[in-house]
């Protein structure tokens, strides 16, 4: 082939490549996404993921099928970036068989009894399911969801309308379509199916209906890019998007965050946390294609910070807090009603290696002419706490004679330390914790010295359901607090703010 024949194939062929988005040797930045989804819920999905598409340039590969049935494939073929269930159990079980990761609810539906407009044959309850007159489809508990949650309902009432169903079908939309068609008489399904087939109506029955189930679409363990899928599930999980859609459709909507194509996350934090969060904070942004700002500093400082900007609806209050210490939640309580409290960190006294000023006790930092350095009781929750510790044992005057230092951070202290510009410091143990070859730690009484450390997200955020996804990403990694030092309880339930138990000494006035 002629060389100049050779260059134009060249030039058309990356002009072709740079007309799809493509470099040579690079793969599209705009990769398709493959969804598979439970049948029941194909109307709505398939005109997000057009809306989707249009909006974004992403092309949404969906494939519909019974939940069970499509849970069996996921099984089996490893393949695929997210998955839409029609019910909580078969998410349950997908994350069991460790095909799934993050969950966003997108609908809420209850089962019911779909008849022909008018119901003809009277159906009121399920025993005229039963009557012999009664034409009757049921989705099978194998394939599809409404079967298994209708046959959990139900108990042993299920093999009496099994054996009478004059058919069953692996997907809601079949015994809907066969309703609509007159095939049967009636038959069970999602309340939000009825609107999508004409001429059918529902008919709720207390056994079935008082049940709700929420529809929800899970990330893929083998996900081509977990920032992409993440993007489009928060995208149908959207009041303004998805949300909008499902509700015009006759779905009642889980409710989820604001849409943004790259929301911004604002994190406040203690001091004494970085240690265990800073790189899961990184790494939790890069998997969810987010950015976050993250503040960390003494929680005096951050209440005080929240305090000045007093409306929540600043674009600068934090979406997440994760105090030092429960004490430092009842400042800010109205907006972080609730938490989960994540881990447990130690109070002590670090001294230079070897101990050189023989300090045994609390009372030992009252001695004339130690250096003695604590943290500002005003900006952080050690500076408060290592006030209330002392003023309970009647050491605050003493001590605080002997402050030569008062810092936001145990950080601070610890630099000191290391300079010998101090004798002693109270801090956390997590504060040495990987400096042993430098310092000893004193012990403090066992029923003072105990910080815990609660994570809570605001309640108004327009990021909610994100930052309750951190606090997932975080409970999920429970070796990185480990090692930093803290001890872990972050598997107990979330507690109200207005129930937290702070000891007397404690509660700011």
């Amino acid at each position: 082939m002629p060389r100049k024949l050779i260059a134009l194939v060249l030039i058309l062929a990356a002009g072709a490549l740079a007309f799809y988005g493509l470099r040579p040797g690079s793969r599209s930045t705009q990769q398709s996404l493959t969804v598979y989804c439970a049948a029941g819920l194909k109307k709505p999905v398939e005109a997000v993921a057009a809306q989707y598409e249009k909006e974004m340039g992403v092309p949404v590969s969906l494939q519909f099928g019974g939940t069970g049935t499509l849970l069996t494939q996921l099984r089996v073929a490893n393949r695929g970036d997210l998955f839409i269930a029609a019910d909580d159990g078969s998410l349950a079980d997908a994350r069991k068989l460790e095909v799934t990761q993050e969950l966003l609810p997108i609908a809420v539906q209850h089962a019911v009894i779909a008849v022909a407009k008018g119901n003809p044959k009277g159906i009121r309850s399920l025993a005229d399911l039963e009557k012999p007159d009664v034409r009757l489809a049921l989705t099978n508990p194998e394939a599809a969801s409404i079967g298994k949650i209708t046959q959990k309902l139900l108990g042993d009432r299920w093999e009496t309308l099994a054996k009478t169903a004059a058919v069953m079908k692996p997907t809601v939309a079949e015994v809907a379509a066969d309703t609509q068609l007159g095939a049967v008489d009636a038959s069970i399904v999602w309340d939000s199916v009825i609107g999508q087939f004409k001429g059918l109506e529902m008919v709720k029955v207390p056994e079935l209906s008082s049940h709700a189930e929420k529809a929800s679409v899970a990330v893929l363990t083998s996900a081509a890019s977990s920032a992409e899928a993440l993007k489009f599930a928060r995208y149908l999980a959207a009041p303004e998007k998805g949300g909008a859609v499902f509700k015009e459709l006759g779905f009642l909507a889980a409710g989820g965050d604001k849409w943004s194509a790259k929301p911004e996350l604002i994190l406040y934090s203690g001091g004494v946390n970085r240690p265990a969060i800073e790189k899961l904070v990184q790494d939790f942004a890069t998997r969810e294609g987010i950015s976050i700002t993250t503040v960390f500093n003494g929680c005096g400082i951050l209440c005080a910070a929240m305090k000045t900007m007093e409306d929540s609806s600043s674009p600068k209050f934090p979406d997440v807090y994760y105090a030092c210490d429960v004490c430092f939640v009842p400042p800010v309580a109205e907006h972080f009603p609730e938490a989960v409290l994540l881990t447990e960190a130690q109070i002590v006294i670090a001294v230079p290696k070897g101990n050189p000023k023989n300090i045994q006790t609390l009372a030992d930092l009252a001695r004339e002419g130690l250096r003695v350095g604590i943290c500002n009781a005003e900006q952080s929750t050690l500076g408060f706490m290592t006030q209330g510790i002392l003023k309970s044992m009647n050491l605050w005057e003493s001590v605080s004679k002997n402050a030569s230092s008062q810092v936001p951070t145990g950080d601070f202290l610890v630099n000191q330390l290391r300079t010998g510009s101090l004798d002693a410091a109270v801090v956390y143990q997590i504060n040495i914790q990987n400096q042993a070859d430098h310092f000893d730690s004193i012990p403090l009484p066992a029923d003072k010295a105990k910080a815990v450390q609660p994570f809570a997200v605001r309640t108004n955020s327009p990021n909610k359901q994100l930052g309750n996804r951190m606090l997932a990403y975080l409970k999920n990694h429970q070796k990185s607090f480990t090692d930093a030092g803290f001890v872990w309880r972050g598997d107990t339930p979330a507690v109200k703010s207005s129930e937290l138990e702070i000891p007397e000494w404690l509660k700011q006035k």
